[in-house]
């Protein structure tokens, strides 16, 4: 019996991360497989302190659920250590992310190789 898929998919208060969602749910295997959404705001930021975050946030709780997977919020000081946090605690075997500004790929994603240092066997996929 092949081992259980724990995938974490990184969101922003952002409606088009309903993209990654789907990606997340797409790479579900089998029924004991787990679909974790998670969005980390800094604590120092001002949280939905505009209409549209509360609004994103209410869209991408609603893809969530369709798909069977929580949205979880947190308040860190760290969003690095949160993730890595929230990664150990589930057992994320599969983390996705948006491509960066920069390009796609993570050799142009400077957030998720700093993961990826911290998290040497989750596997990265930028979407």
């Amino acid at each position: 019996m092949s081992k259980s898929r724990n995938v974490m998919v990184c969101v922003t208060q952002q409606k088009t991360c309903e993209r990654l969602i789907m990606n997340g749910h797409h790479t579900l295997k089998g029924d004991n497989d787990n679909l974790f959404v998670i969005h980390v705001v800094n604590e120092n930021d001002s949280f939905l302190n505009n209409g549209n975050d509360g609004e994103a946030l209410e869209y991408l709780f609603g893809v969530s659920k369709k798909v069977g997977a929580d949205l979880t919020v947190l308040r860190s000081k760290d969003i690095t250590k949160a993730i890595e946090d929230f990664s150990k605690k589930h057992n994320i075997t599969h983390m996705i992310m948006g491509s960066s500004p920069n390009g796609k790929g993570i050799e142009n994603h400077n957030f998720a190789l700093n993961l990826q240092k911290k998290l040497p066997a989750v596997k990265f996929i930028i979407v």
